[in-house]
């Protein structure tokens, strides 16, 4: 048996929208429907009432046409999937949410006991600002990725180190820009030397250990605590299967062995 399918009119009011609304996202493209016949009526299918509700959803989290459009094309297909994905990205945002009512609520306080100032309200602009600007994220992984390295991170770092991460402030996509070059010279490096045969304890491969040591320090901040967390991260993740992992570690086997012998060379020369 075929599925069943509906004219406009009939859809609009089984999915509680307007017909100007169907008709708007099939001209945006992001909804058409699944049928017109020879005398022009459009008929849509249960199949479309399921990417109607994603559409509304993503709208409501905020996300531009062209954004849903773009997640439309990657999304998962069945409905089970659909609003499991959907489910994540509203405990994305509730979180998101929760951060900015906390510090409003906390400069609340201050305000009631008289010890408000400048620094505490300019508190409460860069934690919108930080949850505002966390959105980039979203153009260089989808949200599984996102999902699967916050359930990284919730496993590894501990509340305080969570705590002095968040209290650097907002991490932007320029910052990731800058750091993205300095990681692509050292992992560059480690590629070429391998090839060449090189020595994992000679100089050259050993200044590249340095600058390696050095871009995680700058991330740690010399915080034993968070260089914990970041090892824990690395280590929970290294030990999903490949498919799972959410980060996809640049290094072949080879490359990754003469890292390693380069670092324990590093180590044992700075005992």
């Amino acid at each position: 048996m075929g599925q069943r399918l509906y004219k406009s009119g009939q859809f609009a009011r089984r999915a509680s929208v307007t017909v100007r609304t169907l008709r708007f996202y099939d001209r945006e493209g992001l909804l058409p429907p699944s049928r017109i016949t020879e005398s022009g009526y459009r008929l849509y299918s249960d199949e479309d009432l399921a990417s109607l509700q994603q559409i509304l959803a993503l709208k409501y989290l905020g996300f531009s046409l062209d954004e849903i459009r773009v997640l439309l094309q990657s999304a998962p297909q069945n409905l089970a999937d659909v609003l499991a994905q959907q489910k994540r990205m509203m405990r994305d945002k509730r979180e998101q949410l929760d951060g900015i009512i906390q510090a409003i609520e906390e400069t609340e306080g201050l305000l009631r006991t008289g010890n408000a100032d400048w620094e505490s309200l300019v508190k409460v602009i860069q934690v919108i600002q930080m949850e505002q600007n966390n959105d980039w994220a979203k153009k260089y992984f989808t949200p599984e990725q996102l999902e699967k390295m916050r359930e990284l991170g919730e496993q590894s770092y501990s509340d305080e180190a969570r705590q002095k991460l968040v209290s650097r402030g907002e991490w932007t996509e320029e910052d990731q820009k800058r750091v993205d070059v300095q990681w692509a010279e050292v992992n560059s490096g480690i590629q070429r030397l391998t090839a060449a045969g090189a020595d994992p304890a000679g100089d050259e491969a050993q200044a590249i250990v340095k600058q390696y040591k050095g871009l995680i320090s700058a991330f740690t901040g010399g915080d034993p605590e968070v260089a914990a967390g970041l090892n824990k991260f690395w280590e929970t993740h290294s030990a999903l299967p490949e498919a799972e992992r959410p980060i996809p570690s640049p290094y072949s086997p080879d490359e990754q062995a003469f890292l390693d012998k380069a670092l324990a060379a590093y180590n044992e020369r700075n005992k």
